[in-house]
């Protein structure tokens, strides 16, 4: 809180979601490793085939947050919102796990 209020310019608490990615040797392998991560809850996984033929799938949360705290140096939001902030994004780090 310290920090945050000294600051001079934008701040933004953002948590990132979980991402694997799993280099497959066939398409058939990455198709089935997709269709598993989707049923398990994991919407936002995908595949991707590079120029080479290398074959990536991305199996990703959803579980993502991105919030302004304060503009120009000008906090926005209270203290106690921040502290409910980082009681969600711990209970989304614990969903990764």
């Amino acid at each position: 809180m310290t920090a945050l209020k000294k600051g001079t310019g934008d701040v933004v608490f953002k948590f990132e979601p979980f991402v694997l990615h799993v280099l497959c040797r066939e398409l058939q392998d990455a198709q089935l490793l997709h269709s598993v991560a989707i049923d398990s809850g994991f919407r936002n996984s995908g595949i991707t085939v590079g120029r080479g033929g290398k074959i990536t799938m991305a199996v990703r949360s959803t579980h993502c947050l991105e919030v302004p705290l304060s503009h120009k140096g000008r906090l926005m939001v209270s203290e106690e919102y921040i502290e409910f902030l980082v009681h969600v994004a711990n209970q989304k780090m614990e969903e990764n796990i």
